[in-house]
């Protein structure tokens, strides 16, 4: 399926001028269902301006309007318009705003689901396994100012990534039958 341009702008713009469930915007902007949650909360996306599908004709008014009255329809995208490929491979871009939250990131991830692998952890954050292996072993030089922070809730990764990982290091753990590594215990934010 083919999703919107800048599908998370677009999902702030829906979220703020329409009427339809999270689910719908979920599903349209190849999100998680929680990540439109949080942009509507306000702790997702809090300083993203939203991107009126509309306006660059992804969307009708009249396709909004069927999908505000059924809550169980399909927003359908417009098929002239300008349609985004998904990323392949490749580095991914951090923010510079963004790098001295990694290791927070790193940390909620050792402790939460100690099963994902450093690799998974690497490209999921896009860190060395060096930093990752630091953080384990509590080795890293700013060890002491590490809190442990959701990397979706922080936006360096979407939570359909985070679930695939977990399900995916789930699935090689039942295949080999090895036990994952303890879990480090680190101080969270609540």
């Amino acid at each position: 399926m083919t999703h919107p341009l800048m599908p998370m702008a677009t999902a702030v713009w829906l979220v703020d001028n329409t009427g339809l469930t999270f689910q719908q915007i979920a599903d349209f902007c190849d999100l998680h269902e929680l990540e439109v949650q949080g942009i509507a909360d306000g702790t997702v996306g809090m300083n993203m301006v939203g991107k009126d599908p509309v306006a660059n004709g992804q969307l009708s008014v009249e396709e909004i309007a069927r999908c505000e009255a059924d809550p169980s329809a399909t927003i359908q995208l417009n098929v002239d318009a300008v349609l985004v490929t998904p990323r392949t491979k490749g580095p991914r871009y951090t923010p510079v705003s963004k790098r001295s939250d990694k290791p927070d990131a790193i940390a909620w991830l050792v402790r939460h689901h100690p099963e994902v692998s450093d690799a998974q952890i690497s490209r999921l954050i896009g860190t060395t396994k060096n930093t990752i292996q630091a953080i384990r072993t509590r080795t890293h030089w700013n060890i002491r100012n590490i809190v442990a922070k959701d990397p979706v809730g922080l936006g360096l990764c979407r939570q359909t990534e985070l679930d695939e990982a977990v399900k995916k290091a789930a699935a090689r753990i039942k295949k080999t039958g090895e036990i994952p590594p303890a879990a480090v215990t680190m101080p969270t934010v609540e």
